[in-house]
């Protein structure tokens, strides 16, 4: 058993919900209003995971930090708040398209401070989606483009939050990594 300590950034654009994802995941709630972040706010969760070694679980104590969307924060503050990360959850918003190529930038920015970090994309808002969404195939190219796994989600129901976050935690631990591929900075 060992126990890991690992900061994971939540990026995007504004209004895609990454607050809401987090506070989902972290306290199991959710808040009808629109809660806008300034600066960053960070949460903590403590994650049980399978040992890679068989040896027993192995803990992972996330810091999870929650970026304003805003673009002018990306370009003043990348420095400060991207230092040391060790994971992204790039979160996209399903009603809104332009939202997924705002991550490019998001990602490039991280990596360019931390490196080829793992990522896990999170499609949000799947619960304003008609019924049966199709798969947009821009999010599995981007996916595929960036070297990660897509998730659509929901902070609201709770569709996937887990899994998307429990994903991003395994790749984390991932021993040797998977995500290696790169994306250049913009």
């Amino acid at each position: 058993m060992h126990t890991y300590r690992k900061k994971v950034c939540l990026v995007g654009a504004p209004a895609v919900g990454k607050t809401s994802l987090i506070l989902r995941y972290v306290k199991n709630a959710f808040n009808e209003r629109y809660l806008r972040t300034l600066g960053t706010r960070v949460y903590s969760k403590t994650v049980t995971l399978p040992a890679a070694d068989g040896e027993g679980p192995d803990t992972l104590i996330l810091s999870i930090w929650d970026i304003m969307g805003q673009r002018g924060a990306r370009e003043m503050l990348q420095q400060s708040y991207f230092f040391g990360a060790h994971g992204i959850m790039a979160v996209a918003d399903l009603t809104r398209p332009e939202t997924y190529q705002d991550l490019w930038e998001w990602i490039g920015a991280v990596r360019h401070v931390v490196g080829g970090v793992p990522v896990q994309l999170a499609v949000n808002k799947v619960d304003l989606a008609p019924a049966q969404p199709k798969p947009a195939p821009d999010v599995r190219k981007f996916a595929e483009a960036v070297g990660c796994r897509a998730r659509f989600t929901s902070a609201k129901t709770g569709e996937n939050v887990e899994t998307a976050f429990q994903m991003l935690c395994a790749a984390l631990l991932d021993e040797p990594p998977k995500w290696s591929r790169t994306i250049a900075a913009t």
